[in-house]
């Protein structure tokens, strides 16, 4: 078995729903979700980004949304901004949801690559601490605080609006390229997170935001998960002029498994086989090359397609792509390597 390490995933979110069991959901899973320790270890993953996210409250305009993304087209407002001090709360609750699965002994939120390694060869789960949305940054000094908390990636926006910069729509098909670049504000995070060596995700932000972080930057440019816009145009995807100045950086772009995302019809439905993640990841490597592309599933944050229900079916898209023709050096960068490459290049460490 190839193992995988992972670009992104949602399932804090699930131990901080009401009602949850937190210790049970991970230690021996409660059947919902993607993610849980059994399956991890049964998909062969060992690791990756686990983030923090603040909800926007409730949608009031009665329209179904994720009904309406399963026959595009289809334009999905933006959610407004929320202010800092809920989101800061929620995303601390989620931090100590993390922290108390390292106390588990199960788990390691790593620092440095050689935390990931140890993590791994000890049979610990490798989790890296990601902030999805910036709403948790109210100035320089909390993100010196978070950084002590662990905090080693973090995205500027989701697709929402904040004092940092503007997120794309959820749009197919859209072209990325909406809205302003960044704020004042997020030009400064930016660069503090140079100076922390915190890793700057490029997922979820406009195509002006992206061109300010790659003048401000002197990091590798990084989207954990997004897809090829020439593949499926959903405004959550790399055009081609974004994946040459990702590569131009040396950088690495995770592929979504978002089934919305990647099918190219845009529609927000499962699909059997793996043909869409073939075709993104041959376009991916055809602009990043065999350095520069990775997996970021988005598991409990997205729907998944037929035969990639959670973590534990990982093995079959490795069989896939083995089956599609990457060797056995391509696939490990693909599953793990690259993303250790890049972090050890990133955080310096």
């Amino acid at each position: 078995m190839i193992p995988v390490f992972d670009g992104h995933n949602d399932f804090l979110q699930r131990l901080v729903a009401p009602g949850a069991d937190p210790a049970a959901i991970w230690a021996e899973g409660d059947g919902s979700g993607h993610i849980d320790l059994p399956r991890l270890r049964a998909g062969g993953m060992f690791g990756g980004f686990f983030a923090l996210w603040a909800p926007s409250p409730a949608g009031t305009d009665g329209i179904d949304w994720k009904a309406r993304q399963e026959n595009p087209p289809y334009a999905v407002p933006l959610d407004q901004p929320i202010p800092t001090g809920p989101a800061t709360e929620h995303m601390l609750r989620l931090a100590g949801q993390l922290a108390a699965l390292e106390r588990s002994g199960t788990l390691t939120i790593c620092r440095s690559v050689a935390d990931i390694e140890t993590a791994r060869d000890q049979g610990r789960i490798a989790a890296i601490l990601h902030m999805e949305g910036a709403e948790g940054v109210a100035d320089p000094d909390v993100l010196h605080l978070w950084h002590t908390l662990g905090l080693r990636s973090l995205g500027p926006v989701w697709s929402r609006a904040n004092a940092h910069g503007h997120g794309v729509p959820f749009a197919f098909p859209g072209d990325p390229d909406t809205g302003p670049g960044l704020s004042d504000q997020g030009k400064a995070l930016i660069a503090e997170c140079d100076r922390l060596r915190i890793m700057v995700d490029l997922a979820h932000l406009n195509a002006k935001g992206i061109e300010d972080v790659a003048r401000i930057s002197g990091a590798p440019l990084v989207s954990t998960h997004s897809g090829a816009h020439a593949v499926a145009p959903s405004t959550r995807n790399l055009t081609d002029a974004q994946l040459q100045m990702i590569a131009a950086t040396g950088g690495v772009v995770g592929l979504n498994f978002a089934a919305g995302f990647v099918r190219p019809d845009g529609r927000r439905l499962p699909f059997d086989g793996f043909d869409p993640y073939l075709r993104h990841l041959d376009h991916l490597l055809t602009h990043l090359g065999e350095d520069g592309v990775a997996l970021g599933s988005d598991f409990d944050g997205a729907l998944m397609p037929n035969d990639l229900a959670d973590a534990a079916a990982l093995p079959r898209l490795v069989e896939a792509m083995r089956a599609h023709g990457y060797d056995t050096p391509l696939l490990e960068k693909i599953c793990w390597r690259n993303w250790l490459s890049l972090l050890s290049r990133t955080w310096q460490r």
